[in-house]
């Protein structure tokens, strides 16, 4: 599944003609972006909520959600930042859903989708995006350098996710300083729910780290992590509200 993705994101990118000079230009002149590392550090458990309509392995979540209402009850929640599916064939998200989400709060926000090109990550920015997504499994060693620094050029961060030790220490190598460790292995749609742990070890001092996929209570908040990122948990709970209150609660590091 991660192959075919990713293949059909490489194949877009190929088909764009725009000037990269011209979109970095005017991404240079969109409003300074939200901090979200800043966000994701502060003391306690942050939760970063997702806006989530699908998922290529759960199918409809929430199809017909309000960006817009999702964000606030979030923010009323407690969320430290977003994160917005922006892929249309396999999430059903858009560029839209993200800007409504953002200007209905004032969180920063993460575009969650599939960057192989650097003009995604200009769009990224254009789009209202203060953060990127890099999936180290999707990159090279060079794109997930080049992506990085060019969203930090644009003042955004890049959360560098990784699904194993081997992609961890490319992440390192690549310089990330906000990495989020995916217990969803992305070419069989399986949790490990220990991963996480295994791998919060090998992480310097320094570096944010970021707890994702599999988390559907406080008893799934693994320990020592900055962050948590909870999608289907939240974008189904009858109670958003109530539902990160709990996830905040027990989750926050003494």
């Amino acid at each position: 599944m991660l192959a075919e993705i990713v293949a059909g994101h490489r194949a877009a990118a190929a088909r764009d003609d725009r000037d990269l000079e011209r979109l970095l230009e005017a991404a240079g002149a969109v409003a300074p972006a939200r901090a979200l590392r800043a966000a994701l550090a502060a003391p306690g458990l942050s939760v970063v909520a997702e806006v989530k309509r699908r998922s290529p392995s759960k199918g409809d979540l929430a199809p017909g959600l309000d960006p817009a209402l999702v964000a606030k009850s979030y923010e009323a929640g407690g969320a430290a930042a977003l994160s917005v599916l922006t892929d249309e064939r396999w999430f059903g998200g858009s560029a839209a859903d993200l800007g409504a989400a953002r200007a209905a709060c004032d969180l920063p926000v993460l575009r969650k989708d599939f960057t192989v090109d650097a003009r995604d990550v200009a769009d990224a920015r254009l789009m209202g995006a203060d953060a990127v997504l890099l999936i180290v499994a999707a990159l090279s060693d060079g794109e997930v350098v080049r992506f990085r620094e060019l969203a930090g050029s644009l003042g955004m961060a890049a959360l560098v996710e990784v699904h194993d030790g081997a992609e961890l220490d490319r992440a390192l190598a690549a310089g990330a300083d906000l990495i989020g460790i995916n217990a969803r292995d992305l070419r069989t749609f399986t949790i490990d729910a220990g991963l996480p742990a295994r791998l919060l070890g090998r992480i310097p001092a320094g570096v944010v780290t970021v707890a994702e996929s599999g988390i559907r209570g406080r008893a799934d908040v693994p320990p020592g992590f900055d962050a948590v990122l909870v999608g289907e948990t939240l974008v189904t709970a009858a109670d958003p509200v109530a539902a990160l209150r709990e996830l905040r609660d027990e989750g926050d590091r003494q």
